[in-house]
């Protein structure tokens, strides 16, 4: 039986409503049959639990020709010491980068760190792990949040780029208001990621995942970054975007400032390709207990994956 867009879509909406499910979450990990299940589906997107699991996969990466960006995955923190506890988390992954004499940058939501909380709070906590980065000769990239997040995540990227420059920033080429910001962050010169955008969102504030206005919307976006020189990080799975890409930019995907980034588990072989090829890739390594929200996600942007997450249920070792 064939499934229809519309089916396809409807499905990927019921996983991004389970993946705010904090009551489902609590359930599905509290049932000693239903958990390990859970994690063996989360293990194909994530590195595992520890940092160990992380720069461990780092070290396959890096052998493959990728750089690398490790996230410690977590969800919105509401309470100022669960955030603090998680900075010190991302504190002492800039310190084990340092001491691995390998190389990733650091990737996280402001509100994983105390935004959500108050700006001022996440404000000094993000600051306390961009010195980190700096200190382990790497830097820090702000993830993309839900719309209602947008201003509160641009205004404290930017105050934290006025000391730490490096500071990449992400953006969402779903969302209708993205060109206006683009103008905003590329008056700083840290790098900008491009992304589709895997939230739910009206179509008011932005364009529907899988349609040619928010192909032509990244395609707008990349294109502004490449041409100006500014540094971009182009990330998406989708081969044929990919290959739109390629068409529109040709050998201006080549220079220094630009590279291809896809996550962990998603878009490998592609990735890979385009390495062989000469293109400057990065692949991002997620790890740690709170994969909930982040894997439900990945599922959702391509619901056929509900299938293979059948599939790894079925596997002896996860």
């Amino acid at each position: 039986m064939l499934i229809d867009s519309t089916t396809l879509e409807r499905a990927a909406d019921t996983l991004r409503t389970w993946a705010l499910d904090e009551d489902m979450k609590a359930k599905v990990m509290a049932d000693p049959n239903l958990a390990p299940m859970a994690t063996r589906v989360a293990r194909r997107y994530t590195a595992g639990l520890t940092i160990d699991d992380a720069l461990d996969l780092l070290a396959d990466n890096t052998g493959r020709g990728h750089r690398g960006s490790i996230e410690c995955v977590g969800e919105s923190v509401r309470d100022a010491d669960v955030a603090v506890r998680e900075t010190e988390q991302f504190i002492e992954l800039a310190r084990r980068i340092a001491d691995s004499d390998q190389n990733a940058t650091l990737s996280f939501d402001l509100s994983h760190v105390g935004s959500a909380v108050s700006p001022e709070l996440g404000l000094a906590n993000v600051t306390r792990i961009a010195q980190a980065a700096r200190d382990a000769g790497t830097s820090v990239m702000i993830s993309a949040e839900g719309s209602d997040r947008t201003d509160l995540v641009l205004d404290l990227y930017e105050r934290l780029s006025m000391d730490f420059p490096e500071t990449g920033i992400t953006l969402q080429a779903r969302l209708h208001r993205t060109p206006e910001d683009l103008e905003r962050v590329k008056r700083r010169p840290g790098p900008v990621r491009v992304v589709k955008g895997a939230f739910l969102e009206p179509e008011s504030v932005a364009f529907p995942r899988g349609t040619q206005p928010m192909v032509d919307a990244y395609t707008s976006i990349a294109g502004d970054l490449v041409r100006a020189g500014h540094r971009v990080n182009l990330a998406t799975h989708d081969p044929d975007l990919v290959s739109s890409l390629r068409r529109e930019l040709g050998d201006d995907l080549r220079g220094e400032h630009v590279e291809f980034e896809m996550l962990q588990g998603l878009g490998t072989e592609l990735l890979d390709g385009l390495h062989a090829e000469g293109y400057a890739t990065r692949e991002y390594i997620v790890y740690g207990p709170e994969w909930w929200l982040y894997v439900l996600n990945r599922i959702a942007e391509h619901p056929e994956r509900a299938l293979t997450a059948l599939a790894d249920l079925n596997r002896v070792h996860g």
